[in-house]
């Protein structure tokens, strides 16, 4: 994998570049939909590609590994020939997923116990075998594993979360080095940067990922119940530390206002279930502000979703898609989910036209406060 950092912001930290991987090209700053279990939510890739643009997509490590399992994805050439998908996909490690099953794990310094939320069965991940997990799964890009503490954490459970995590990089990098691709193209490993929102941690994560020179990083553990003003400081900190010629990948983040706040403070690559997950839930993000299609000020409103959005925006009338929510019709959240996906990669498309522009700040300014407002 190879960064080229294109162009930069003269009033800010926000910049441009271009991510090149095997299988295929990233622009940045750029939005990755989330597909858990080798799929996005109620989205074909057919709808993905041409209407959504998705240039890269997520896969789940968990999941993954739970279901289907690695035995058939590793019979299937790994994720990319079992669903199809041609373009790059970024896994993270499961960490996330695994040390939210509170009750259901056990914490060591060897990985973690935990039960499948599936059966109750039993399994361990440590740094080791996710890599080979993460080998079989196939990603252009895959997480180091890491352990990703509460958020409102303790200055002492911070530091030692840190300290394992650091260690556990560590194996994870060694592992990496010693194993092979299975399918005939490289893959890049991302460290990811923790320490809650404690800046001194924060520092000492930013240079200890720094020092092992990876194709590029992720900062992890934000966006979990902190102020979003400490969640940018923390971007801040971080960011300075950060090599500026590797990408920087802030993981599970956020809003159409989170997202623009962290390209000014120089992020690259964002993920988020919020697009689809709100949509499934009736809500729509545009530049006027969110949408709630359940509400009845839409039962007569026949003009487009969205006048400047995708195919689907602007042949589908904001009645009809309220008619089919209140209907119950699974083709609502289709709507929504396909809509929203296409404006957070319409969102981060256009900040990198006004980062080329040299405006960004002043169009942040200009749209910004109107993303939040409710319509």
């Amino acid at each position: 994998m190879t960064f080229e950092l294109q162009h930069t912001d003269n009033a800010s930290d926000a910049r441009t570049g271009l991510i090149t991987t095997a299988h295929g090209q990233i622009k940045t700053p750029i939005f990755m939909p989330v597909g858990t279990v080798g799929s996005v939510k109620g989205v074909h890739f057919e709808e993905l590609r041409r209407q959504v643009k998705a240039q890269i997509i997520l896969g789940n490590t968990y999941h993954l590994y739970l279901r289907p399992g690695l035995d058939v994805l590793k019979a299937a050439g790994g994720l990319h020939g079992f669903n199809g998908w041609e373009r790059p996909i970024l896994t993270d490690s499961g960490g996330f997923q695994v040390f939210s099953l509170t009750g259901i794990r056990k914490l060591s310094e060897e990985g973690c116990e935990f039960r499948s939320h599936i059966d109750g069965s039993k399994h361990f991940f440590t740094p080791e075998n996710v890599m080979d997990t993460e080998r079989i799964i196939g990603a252009d890009i895959m997480m180091a594993l890491d352990e990703c503490p509460p958020g409102q954490s303790d200055y002492e459970y911070a530091k030692k979360s840190l300290g394992m995590t650091q260690r556990w990089l560590t194996r994870c990098i060694k592992r990496f080095n010693e194993t092979e691709p299975l399918y005939g193209y490289e893959q890049s490993l991302f460290p990811i940067v923790q320490g809650c929102t404690y800046k001194d941690l924060r520092q000492e994560a930013a240079k200890f990922v720094t020092d092992q020179g990876a194709d590029g990083n992720a900062i992890g553990g934000l966006a979990v119940g902190e102020p979003t003003d400490v969640m940018y400081e923390m971007i801040e900190v971080v960011n300075e530390i950060l090599p500026k010629d590797k990408p920087r990948y802030l993981m599970g983040v956020g809003t159409p206002q989170n997202i623009l706040e962290a390209i000014e403070r120089g992020v690259d690559m964002f993920d988020c279930v919020m697009p689809t997950r709100n949509g499934r839930n009736a809500m729509l993000f545009t530049y006027n502000g969110t949408m709630n299609m359940r509400n009845k000020k839409w039962e007569k409103d026949f003009s487009p979703v969205d006048h400047d959005g995708c195919d689907i925006d602007q042949i589908t009338s904001k009645a009809y898609l309220h008619h089919l929510f209140k209907a119950g019709e699974l083709l609502a959240m289709q709507i929504a989910s396909i809509h929203n996906l296409a404006f957070y990669l319409r969102l981060v498309t256009d900040a990198r036209t006004h980062i080329e522009q040299g405006d960004f700040v002043q169009w942040k300014a200009s749209v910004i406060e109107q993303l939040g407002r409710r319509i």
